[in-house]
């Protein structure tokens, strides 16, 4: 019974600090976009490995 004196306000401090690891994940824009992250790795992308997007090795003519 004696155990129960420290558990109680041990898991009362753990979901405390659950709760404000998950608010300041909340705040700080962790969750706003679900979807993008799914669809951006579908994305085909033509440009050889290492070349800038804007590099004028891309604008061969």
């Amino acid at each position: 019974m004696d155990i129960l004196y420290l558990l109680i306000p041990l898991s009362l401090a753990l979901v405390f600090v659950i709760a404000v690891i998950f608010w300041w994940f909340l705040k700080s824009g962790q969750f706003d976009d679900l979807e993008g992250p799914g669809y951006r790795i579908l994305m085909d992308d033509d440009r050889p490995p290492g070349a800038a997007p804007d590099s004028p090795a891309n604008d061969k003519e």
